[in-house]
């Protein structure tokens, strides 16, 4: 599975028997439920009956081909104890088997992770491939999640016979239900598509989609059922997660149905609960309409945001209104927000006390407007944040998890150390996450906190 070439194999079998992968032997009959491979396209010279289109370069051919095995009957095998299983769906790893500069890299995830290295070392795209994940299992099209992917090729890798290139990546989804894993082979060039995907638990494959036809817009898919039918097939689009469609169309009626449902929505769970966060300073200086009062990725919306936390959580806006005694510069009483009695665009202020006048948000230095974003972002939650989580599942069953590249941009010694602790704080809860990538500054002040997660990247 982490063997990657520069150059795209010929001819990969339509059916690689799993006896070769970590998933375990396959009976024969499972082998043939699999449909046999269709005509070659039109002047595809690589296909032939029985064969699948080679994968693109960078794309492992073990990616394309494999299928379900039955489930274990119930009470077989050794009894083992109950492993201990986080009450969220957090990700847990993420795998760049051939994403950019990363090559068969394995990065774990914790509460707080800060990804480190120097320039070009891949820390914006390890957080582009977290994103691109949290896109698709959110719903999104491949084009969605991946408005650039050339740029996600791995480096030097060549085009095969069918000018074909594409990427690989993929995560652990710890939960209730067990550790799940999720891997995807995207084709990147001359169109982009999925060419296989991968849901498994426990050595066990219960999701595997394969690009059989290039001349249709679908992959064939199998996945685990159990029972008498021991796996059922049907074609899904080529541009949208197989795992995120599985709970509608999956009916639930067989154990098998019901683990493969458990993974997919559990892996779907901690995939939707993801905020990308960049604050955009330049974009937050002026007068903002009212709304809803949810924070965009920009943020260009603070001072909306501000005057909600305002009026419905007393709480979280004096923490924030402390933490910006320490990120801004000069006296700080509190955090106001001005608003015309007759309606009209809110403006968000800084009180610096009796007798002072207050300070427009637009006067502050772009380290502070960071600053001020970032803190709100981690001690605020869902409710507050521009994201759409699972709605069938109360928050207190999920974590959301904060992605911000370049945390620590414009920011100064005394303001990202704030936020660190700020982070250990609100990540220690266990409802929070984030993943970062900072600069060596930070990388250096964090590296001996207790409770901090490092990858350190080297070019």
């Amino acid at each position: 599975m982490d063997a990657i070439s520069d150059a795209a194999a010929v001819g990969a079998p339509a059916i690689v028997a799993l006896a070769d992968t970590p998933a375990g032997p396959v009976p024969a009959a499972l082998l043939a439920a699999l449909p046999a491979a269709a005509p070659a396209a039109e002047g595809d010279a690589t296909a032939s009956p029985g064969a699948s289109p080679a994968p693109p370069a960078g794309v492992e051919e073990d990616d394309a081909v494999v299928v379900p095995a039955q489930a274990r009957p119930a009470g077989s095998g050794r009894p083992t104890e109950p492993a201990q299983r986080c009450p969220r769906p957090v990700v847990t790893e993420l795998r760049l088997s051939a994403f950019g500069p990363h090559r068969s890299a394995v990065h774990p995830l914790g509460p707080l992770t800060l990804f480190a290295g120097p320039s070009g070392s891949g820390k914006s795209q390890a957080l582009a491939a977290y994103e691109a994940l949290a896109g698709l299992g959110s719903g999104a099209t491949l084009e969605e999640a991946f408005p650039d992917p050339r740029a996600r090729i791995p480096d030097r890798a060549v085009p095969d016979a069918q000018r074909r290139r594409g990427f690989r990546l993929g995560c652990t989804v710890d939960g209730p239900a067990g550790p799940v894993r999720l891997d995807l082979a995207v084709q990147a060039e001359p169109t982009l598509r999925i060419v296989g995907e991968r849901l498994s638990q426990g050595g066990q494959i219960l999701l595997a989609t394969a690009l059989r036809d290039p001349g249709r817009r679908s992959v064939q898919a199998a996945w685990l059922t159990g029972g008498a039918v021991g796996v059922t097939r049907a074609p899904l689009p080529d541009d949208r997660l197989g795992t995120a469609l599985l709970p509608l169309r999956v009916a639930g009626s067989t154990a098998g149905q019901r683990q493969v449902l458990a993974a997919a929505e559990q892996v779907v769970v901690a995939l939707r609960a993801v905020f990308p966060c960049d604050p955009r300073p330049d974009r937050m200086r002026a007068a903002v309409a009212p709304g809803e009062g949810r924070l965009l990725g920009d943020c260009a919306n603070l001072a909306d945001v501000l005057r909600r936390t305002r009026s419905e959580c007393g709480t979280r806006h004096a923490l924030l209104a402390a933490a910006a005694r320490t990120g801004c510069a000069g006296s700080v009483a509190g955090l106001d927000v001005r608003a015309p009695a007759g309606g009209g665009p809110v403006e968000a202020v800084l009180d610096r006390g009796p007798g002072r006048p207050a300070t427009e948000l637009a006067r502050l230095g772009a380290g502070e407007l960071r600053f001020l974003s970032l803190a709100l972002v981690l001690l605020t939650g869902p409710g507050v944040l521009a994201m759409d989580p699972a709605a069938e599942l109360l928050s207190a069953r999920q974590a959301l998890t904060v992605l911000a590249d370049d945390f620590d941009r414009g920011l100064d010694g005394r303001q990202s150390a704030e936020l660190l602790r700020l982070a250990l704080l609100s990540c220690g809860r266990g409802h929070i996450r984030l993943v970062a990538a900072v600069g060596e500054g930070t990388a250096a002040a964090a590296r001996d906190l207790p409770g901090v997660a490092m990858v350190d990247l080297r070019a």
